[in-house]
């Protein structure tokens, strides 16, 4: 019988002793996933930040950092409350605030990031995809992270399977192995997007000068790595297959799909800006 490695990793990474007491803080991977991934993409929208065209500066880029925190955390809860489990949290409204059991969802961190650029970019008179387009280009560098924490915490696994690297997840309703689907989407939403991101805004194509093109490519690049993760990733119990064997992950990453590709298609058609 082949032996598959078993995914049993302590979700703490360390705990900190309180004061003048027996207890102790917990110190989460998934928690210190968003801690690193906020501190690592603000520093590299500041980079961004300081290249022409200076769109947004680097100063604007410092101060956004709270709004996209507040984004990205209250927007992921609210995702998966809305999304995933609308009837549990109906029932038991105070679940919602208990962060720390887990259950947070990238498209709801999305769009509460949305809503964070929005106003602030109409706060501070900035043009908004001339935000998106740094954001969305630091933004593999959380996913990454996340999704590397998620495989920590042997959560979000694969279906079974029988391939080499296939793993055994212990919280699975199973002992099958089964595809690493974590760390698949840490590769794809992660290391390919964010190089093919940084090839565009940091190479010759000089994204940034195409208000959109970033964005668009970010958008869109997403929607097929997760959309084809999601047939080797096991579909959420509460809710299985739908229509055609796709999953509810699949359909909500389609508007992303089609908004990301009309973005680049409309980059594509203006002249780049020169200031």
């Amino acid at each position: 019988m082949e032996a598959y490695m078993v995914v049993d990793f302590d979700p703490v990474m360390f705990n900190i002793p309180l004061p003048f007491t027996d207890l102790v803080l917990p110190i989460r991977w998934y928690a210190m996933s968003y801690i690193v991934g906020l501190l690592l993409a603000w520093q590299y929208c500041m980079r961004l930040a300081a290249k022409p065209p200076n769109l947004v500066t680097p100063r604007q880029i410092d101060d956004f950092l709270l709004w996209a925190t507040l984004g990205v955390i209250v927007g992921a809860r609210l995702g998966i409350v809305l999304f995933y489990k609308p009837s549990f949290y109906l029932a038991n409204p105070l679940e919602i605030l208990k962060v720390w059991k887990g259950g947070m969802s990238f498209h709801g961190g999305l769009v509460g990031v949305v809503i964070a650029m929005l106003v602030f970019a109409r706060r501070h008179r900035i043009p908004f995809l001339g935000l998106t387009d740094i954001v969305c280009a630091a933004a593999p560098i959380g996913l990454f992270l996340g999704r590397v924490a998620n495989f920590i915490n042997g959560e979000l696994w694969g279906r079974p399977a029988t391939v080499p690297w296939a793993m055994i997840f212990p919280h699975a309703p199973d002992n099958l192995p089964r595809h690493p689907s974590q760390l698949y989407e840490a590769a794809l939403e992660g290391v390919v997007l964010f190089l093919v991101l940084a090839i565009l805004v940091l190479g010759p194509p000089k994204a940034l000068r195409r208000p959109g093109l970033t964005t668009g490519v970010f958008l869109a690049g997403y929607a097929l790595g997760r959309g084809f993760v999601e047939t080797l990733r096991e579909p959420d119990s509460h809710i299985g297959l739908l229509s055609f064997g796709t999953t509810w992950g699949q359909w909500l990453t389609l508007p992303m799909l089609l908004g990301g590709a009309y973005l680049v298609w409309r980059a594509l058609r203006r002249e780049p800006v020169t200031a």
